[in-house]
């Protein structure tokens, strides 16, 4: 996906619309895929919600005067509600998404970049840029990169807890470690990394639409190399397998 809100899909993922060449507000910052993987939402820095396929509408902060912009979301799982994220650690709930606090207000060392929500849906993980976690609800704190040098700041999390920074490195906080990128050249910093639907491996997406596949996560194909309108800042897995 890119921040025009252009998307592009590979292998089993289908498409079913997208806001490129279309105006927009605001950038698009993310994405999410909802359960069945026959949807798919998209969401704007400034809180506006994008909806295709079977991905319903349950609001969005579009619209709303917002501290800091917005940069990312994660579905319940259900798939009937959202999380919408700030980079001051603010979260939005629609839906059935259920609010258990945030970092909104409260004083960080670096903005937050990413979230992820627990499998139950009834807590989340907030990451910022230096590694740090915050945990909400019933997601349980394991570890973080916070206070720890990082060569490169962390642009994302995912699961029950992989941090993945802007070289392609993965922290892994319980789940196992695959692989990464980090300490490899690459053309683009590395902007986001997605699950399959069994967790035992991940996708990291670059910002030229570059994908590396560890585990489980088949490539199948990318956008690097292919002139983009405007550059790559996310994506989602349309793995139901697992």
């Amino acid at each position: 996906m890119g921040s025009d809100g252009g998307i592009f899909s590979f292998g089993s993922a289908q498409f079913y619309g997208s806001m490129g060449g279309r105006q927009i507000n605001a950038p698009v910052v993310g994405m999410a895929a909802t359960p069945d993987r026959k949807g798919y939402w998209e969401v704007g820095s400034d809180g506006g919600i994008f909806n295709f396929g079977d991905a319903g509408f349950y609001g969005s902060a579009g619209g709303l005067r917002l501290n800091k912009p917005v940069v990312g979301m994660a579905p319940t799982q259900d798939g009937k509600g959202y999380w919408v994220l700030a980079a001051d650690g603010g979260i939005f709930s629609y839906g059935d998404a259920h609010y258990f606090g945030s970092m909104g207000g409260a004083h960080l060392n670096k903005p937050v970049t990413g979230m992820a929500a627990t499998a139950d849906g009834m807590g989340y993980w907030e990451v910022g840029s230096d590694g740090g976690i915050f945990n909400f609800g019933d997601a349980t704190f394991m570890g973080s990169m916070g206070g720890t040098p990082l060569n490169k700041p962390i642009v994302g999390m995912a699961g029950a807890y992989w941090e993945v920074a802007s070289d392609g490195g993965i922290f892994s906080f319980g789940p196992p470690f695959y692989g990464s990128m980090g300490g490899v050249p690459l053309n683009k910093p590395v902007v986001a990394m997605m699950l399959p639907r069994g967790g035992n491996g991940y996708w990291e997406v670059a910002s030229d639409g570059g994908i590396f596949s560890f585990g489980s996560a088949l490539f199948e194909g990318s956008m690097g190399g292919n002139h983009l309108n405007a550059p790559i800042v996310g994506g989602a897995s349309a793995d139901v397998s697992g």
